[in-house]
């Protein structure tokens, strides 16, 4: 739910129909860039409002029955084909590479699928991207098998660095300061995840490349090469489903992005 800040910074995108050559989106990041280069200004912010308490969306009944707390069918299928329509001939149209993160689960690393087309099924990379361990099932993709890019990945500056970008700009949905901590996840998921081994050793391991990857953004950023729009402070917690403080996340995103606006063009003209 915190993603719901990048939503607020996106929207201003849209508003000041500003584009980028190349997008690489992480978990509910990437569910976001798709409305963005769908060009459909407020869409994840209406189905958030619309949603958040609809137990088809979002509850532990669909923990209980199906192992994901988002309804795989009802929120990835239903929503963007009957709900809230997606934009499919916009975004086929968009010239933006855009890539999304998952993590390959067997391997234990992380892959960045370049998506073209959401009608060759590829709707369910952004559903695996997005599939956290505990409250959500293993994605299925291409005989592979994946789960939520951030327990590989989670901030993949160097991705867009590879494919040959130098100035970067980068949406976080942390405050200045923020750390991660390390957890204690990695020891119950050795019992769920007994079939794949790696799972438990990323998610051990999973604050050190998260403040590794934030470090490495924090050192570009003083270099001049990325531009970083961060929240104000924090307004919710990652599975929050209050909407006063869900809508306060997504203004204050918005209202960041109108404020550094005019640097974020100086910046993107060097």
């Amino acid at each position: 739910m915190k993603g719901i800040f990048t939503a607020g910074v996106l929207d201003y995108f849209l508003e000041k129909e500003l584009e980028f050559d190349c997008i690489v989106g992480v978990s509910a990041g990437a569910i976001h860039a798709c409305s963005f280069l769908s060009k459909q200004k407020n869409r994840s912010r209406d189905i958030t409002r619309k949603f958040i308490k609809d137990k088809r969306y979002c509850s532990l009944s669909n923990l209980r029955k199906s192992g994901d707390l988002f309804d795989a069918k009802f929120a990835y299928y239903d929503i963007p084909e009957k709900y809230f329509p997606f934009d499919h001939k916009t975004f086929n149209k968009s010239k933006t590479k855009f890539f999304v993160t998952v993590t390959d689960i067997v391997k234990g690393k992380a892959k960045h699928i370049q998506i073209k087309n959401f009608n060759n099924g590829e709707i369910e990379v952004i559903r695996a991207s997005s599939s956290l361990p505990f409250i959500a099932n293993n994605v299925k993709y291409k005989g592979k098998e994946y789960l939520d890019g951030g327990i590989s990945e989670p901030l993949p500056l160097k991705k867009l660095e590879k494919e040959g970008y130098k100035k970067n700009v980068v949406v976080l949905t942390k405050p200045l300061g923020h750390k991660k901590r390390a957890t204690k996840y990695h020891l119950v998921a050795k019992g769920k995840y007994k079939k794949y081994p790696m799972v438990p050793k990323l998610l051990k391991n999973r604050h050190i490349s998260y403040n590794d990857d934030l470090d490495y953004i924090l050192k570009e950023e003083e270099a001049g090469n990325v531009f970083v729009i961060r929240p104000s402070k924090n307004f919710i917690r990652r599975l929050s489903k209050n909407l006063n403080k869900l809508e306060l996340a997504y203004n204050d995103g918005y209202e960041v992005a109108k404020k550094l606006y005019p640097k974020v063009i100086e910046f993107m003209r060097k």
